[in-house]
């Protein structure tokens, strides 16, 4: 892939905007159409096909698609999802967060040994924009109300392009083929609510009341150029001894306009490739559609620790914006952007 390729479109040459003929996003707009995102504009079409799309928007093309403006598109969900699972993939943010909890053993045996995750609650996953109403729930012993301790997660996702049978694991080495493309994801989570319920089962309604993701889906071919080999290590067994690879994607959290945080998914402990080969191992079968997410992705610096209970800062009040961004970008390279992911908290109903 070339850097900045010429494109007769308004933007797609603009590396700031990271929408250029080497990222050419898919998206679901305006009641379910299927549209390409190029420039500061959308392209409607019957199927997402990268060599088509590259011949008809360079600059000598004679056979242009028509261009929607982003001020037309209101975005639907990429995909009908129908399961949805949460990691726990970065080291730095389960040390940090065990940390509180437990100052001499902040991070559990385990974790090194298994990726730990989390089945969440697809029917409540929202189109960036989507407004988040604060939830009520238990908050401890004989106590019921509005959460106190609204957060936000920085995180990436990846849905799943094609599925396996029931009973048919996934090898990571040949997880890469599953993947569709990737997303921003942001797990909204009540502190509170979860502290008091997670033991012994795990999260429940303390997440399951809203999970935003960008509309934007970035495919893997677009995200080569960033791709970092990741690291084996001895302790893991032998079904996770393919571990693909982790991309330098640069990752924002913005409250209300100021920078909260810039983690890099390269910086994961585990990859999706492990991540797939894991969920699958026991023989669950994955379906086009579903999405897996990272989890909190933190760095080992406290610039980048992806949640406020984590950076032990205050959490959200009614009437905050939070916005997500990602990107790769890179000396000699082109800019790959996953747009954003944006969520304002309205008061508890």
């Amino acid at each position: 892939m070339g850097l900045m390729r010429s494109c007769w479109v308004q933007g797609a040459d603009d590396p700031e905007l990271g929408f250029g003929l080497d990222n050419l996003p898919w998206c679901r707009f305006n009641g379910g159409r299927l549209g390409v995102g190029i420039g500061e504009f959308v392209i409607e079409v019957d199927h997402y096909d990268r060599v088509w799309l590259e011949s008809r928007l360079r600059a000598d093309s004679m056979n242009r698609p028509r261009l929607i403006p982003l001020a037309d598109v209101s975005f639907d969900l990429p995909f009908s999802i129908g399961d949805y699972t949460d990691f726990y993939a970065s080291i730095h943010h389960a040390t940090n967060v065990g940390r509180l909890f437990r100052p001499d053993n902040p991070l559990l045996p385990n974790y090194r040994h298994v990726p730990i995750a989390y089945h969440g609650r697809a029917s409540s996953i929202v189109v960036s924009g989507t407004p988040v109403k604060r939830p009520r729930g238990q908050l401890g012993e004989g106590r019921f109300g509005p959460t106190e301790q609204l957060d936000y997660e920085l995180e990436l996702g990846a849905f799943i392009g094609t599925g396996n049978p029931l009973g048919s694991p996934i090898p990571a080495s040949a997880a890469h083929q599953h993947i569709a493309g990737f997303c921003l994801v942001n797990d909204w989570s009540a502190r509170d609510i979860q502290r008091w319920e997670y033991q012994p089962l795990g999260p429940f309604l303390g997440k399951s009341f809203a999970t935003s993701v960008s509309p934007w889906v970035v495919v893997p071919e677009a995200l080569a150029p960033y791709s970092v080999p990741a690291e084996a290590r001895p302790e893991t067994l032998a079904y996770l001894q393919s571990p693909g690879v982790l991309y330098d994607i640069t990752l924002e959290v913005r409250l209300n306009g100021e920078l909260m945080c810039r983690s890099n998914t390269r910086d994961l402990y585990w990859t999706f490739a492990q991540m797939i080969a894991h969920h699958t191992s026991n023989g669950c079968n994955l379906r086009p559609g579903d999405l897996l997410a990272s989890g909190t992705v933190s760095g080992p610096e406290p610039t980048a620790r992806g949640c406020l209970l984590e950076a032990e800062k205050p959490f959200l009040r009614d009437g905050d914006e939070v916005e997500l961004r990602g990107y790769a970008e890179s000396p000699g390279k082109p800019r790959i952007s996953f747009g954003e992911c944006r969520g304002r908290i309205l008061p508890a109903g």
